[in-house]
């Protein structure tokens, strides 16, 4: 494998932002062939949860998505800050957003939205024994409606393909299987 890996020869920047930064490298590939120009998007790691209560309902969030036009569906996450581990950001995450807090929180996976043009990772984590301890604290564009589901109707949301965002889909399959809700 690490054969195929490119090496950098140079990079620079062309926008830094605070959600979203684009870099440009020049490489060289195993065979000596040069890239001059190949684009990449730095964000922050993400962290999102399948998050269920103590009565086992799973928590999602519905919320508008501006770069897609559409109300999505999902289950809680966001950005790790700068200096937090993506575990405490997870779990500050699920209170700001749901006003649960949680018995466990394990991860689950460790994913790439697209490792062919950003360079960030997803951790997301199953958490259970959530009790609503307060009220939401949403940054300031955020706009979020909590909805608690049996684990019945989160197959079937799938099934009817009702949860848009690829990575989350991703999540609650790692943590249907983790619960032994798919047969193997």
């Amino acid at each position: 494998m690490s054969d195929l890996k490119w090496k950098v020869l140079s990079s620079h920047y062309i926008h830094k932002g605070p959600w979203a930064t684009l870099r440009s490298d020049e490489c060289e590939m195993p065979d000596g062939k040069i890239v001059p120009d190949y684009y990449v998007l730095e964000y922050p790691n993400w962290a999102n949860a399948v998050a269920l209560t103590h009565d086992n309902k799973i928590i999602m969030v519905s919320q508008y998505r501006h770069a897609a036009g559409i109300v999505s569906l999902e289950i809680p996450g966001g950005v790790v800050e700068a200096g937090e581990e993506p575990i405490e950001g997870m779990k500050r995450e699920l209170l700001e957003e749901t006003g649960y807090a949680f018995d466990s929180v394990e991860l689950i996976s460790t994913i790439y939205a697209n490792p062919s043009t950003a360079n960030n990772k997803t951790f997301c984590y199953l958490a259970l024994g959530g009790k609503k301890v307060q009220e939401q604290n949403l940054d300031e564009h955020e706009q979020l409606i909590v909805h608690e589901y049996s684990i019945a109707e989160i197959k079937q949301l799938l099934l009817d393909n009702k949860i848009p965002q690829a990575l989350h889909c991703t999540g609650l399959f790692y943590a249907l299987m983790k619960l032994g809700e798919l047969k193997g």
